[in-house]
């Protein structure tokens, strides 16, 4: 079974049981249309000490071009119809790792937290959709901060109310750039492109996650450094 089949498999398994409640709590903050703590678009959103045109010079450093663009557009035609099951596999991927599961789990007992799993992955759907269909302007960018924010200390917790670890640490954010990037490329084979432009596509796709991971690493960053 290869890695995607078996992380589906316990994504799966992992979404059932938050669903059933055996993880302590019914998985039902994510239902209806509002995604719980999503504020893409949010006027109200702190502004990211990143500029637009730092984050030019950064996509120039990623080799990140106007066709990236093009194919994540692309992408996102294939991807999205399938965020579920994209779900499936990373969710699998965390829940079978118990380091990487810690950080969404309750703080006193150490259980995952059910609640919580389920509003950051319904967030995690609109992440798929929003990477492929970015604009890499103003709003996005405070949106990749406010991302950023959530995960460390100064931030992780309060979009949720959750009572889980204090943060992610920064290490898991960079070396999840591999797992979230080459899970996806079985999901871009399923549509009908030739395989040089699903190649093409799930290069801009992981510029772009590269570019993000980047982006979120701000806040652990002293001043000056970043």
């Amino acid at each position: 079974m290869t890695w995607s089949n078996r992380g589906r498999a316990i994504g799966m398994g992992l979404a059932l049981s938050l669903m059933a409640g055996t993880l302590g709590i019914p998985a039902t903050a994510a239902e209806g249309d509002k995604v719980p703590g999503y504020r893409y678009g949010d006027t109200a959103l702190a502004r990211s000490p990143v500029s637009v045109e730092d984050l030019d010079l950064l996509k120039q450093a990623l080799l990140f071009t106007d066709d990236d663009v093009m194919y994540l557009r692309k992408a996102g035609k294939i991807l999205t119809p399938q965020t579920e099951a994209i779900l499936d596999v990373w969710y699998g991927f965390v829940g079978s790792q118990p380091h990487l599961l810690h950080y969404f789990s309750n703080k006193q007992t150490g259980k995952p937290d059910a609640a919580y799993l389920a509003r950051v992955r319904a967030r995690f759907g609109k992440w798929i959709a929003d990477t492929t269909d970015a604009k890499f302007d103003q709003a996005w960018l405070d949106w990749q901060h406010e991302i950023g924010v959530r995960h460390h200390v100064s931030g992780k917790n309060k979009a949720d109310n959750a009572p889980s670890v204090d943060q992610i640490h920064l290490r898991y954010i960079i070396a999840f750039i591999v797992p979230i990037s080459a899970t996806i490329k079985p999901f871009l084979a399923k549509g009908d492109a030739p395989a040089e432009e699903v190649d093409k596509m799930h290069a801009a796709w992981t510029k772009a996650v590269t570019m993000q991971a980047i982006l979120w690493s701000h806040p652990y960053i002293r001043d000056g450094q970043f």
